[in-house]
């Protein structure tokens, strides 16, 4: 039987409660290897490895992800 981790999410700094409805993203990064980034509304969770996380992350940082209007 394979044991499912216990993930410690944090929030999103940039979070914020709008009339005590929170829209975050939370992440954990307490199980090694592994990011899991899941929505504070539905409870949904996206796994990521850590290499998968960081190229997420550089992409994001260069605009890779921007939408254009």
């Amino acid at each position: 039987m394979t044991t499912i981790p216990d993930y410690e999410f944090r929030t999103s700094s940039a979070c914020t409660y709008e009339n005590n409805n929170p829209r975050c993203v939370e992440v954990a990064t307490n199980v090694p290897g592994k990011v899991v980034v899941r929505s504070s509304v539905t409870g949904r969770a996206v796994e990521f490895t850590a290499t998968e996380w960081t190229d997420f992350l550089s992409g994001a940082k260069l605009g890779e992800f921007d939408l254009s209007a």
